[in-house]
């Protein structure tokens, strides 16, 4: 359950986001994690300067918190990031189980700045056929095995 919105968490992503930007380590983005008032993760995007398109600010963040805490659920966690989420740092919430997200700019800021993802949202309503990457389903029946063996196994962590 979210608490209240504490706006210098969010001044803290900001500046983080700016601090990228100036020192040319990265894109304008960075987020905090957030618990019981105090922070347990930061991230500034890290795309460019570390090769890796998947290293937003808010994934770095959600990374960094799941250390600092020893867990991949972050419930009991809130998100405050200098831009409205991307849909990958979005899915990113809800799969870290998040209780909250607070984010500075909208996305049509970032539209207006050069990083539009309208269209990643309109890919994602098409059925996988229609979209612009190609996407072929291969050895279905193969890959249940994997899946079978998850459900018989007495380790399975449930998540």
């Amino acid at each position: 359950m979210p608490g209240t919105p504490n706006p210098e968490f969010l001044r803290r992503a900001i500046a983080l986001a700016t601090q990228n930007v100036v020192s040319g380590a990265g894109g304008p983005f960075a987020a905090v994690i957030v618990r019981d008032g105090k922070i347990v993760g930061e991230g500034v995007n890290t795309v460019t300067v570390g090769n890796d398109p998947t290293a937003h600010g808010e994934v770095n963040a959600i990374r960094a918190a799941a250390r600092t805490l020893g867990t991949f659920t972050l419930a009991g966690c809130e998100l405050y990031t200098s831009c409205e989420p991307c849909p990958m740092c979005l899915a990113a919430a809800y799969w870290a189980r998040l209780d909250a997200i607070y984010y500075g700019a909208g996305a049509a800021d970032a539209a207006r700045a050069g990083f539009d993802d309208a269209f990643l949202y309109d890919e994602m309503k098409k059925p996988a056929s229609g979209r612009k990457l190609p996407s072929t389903q291969l050895l279905g029946d193969e890959a249940w095995a994997s899946f079978a063996a998850w459900l018989a196994s007495p380790n399975r962590v449930e998540y």
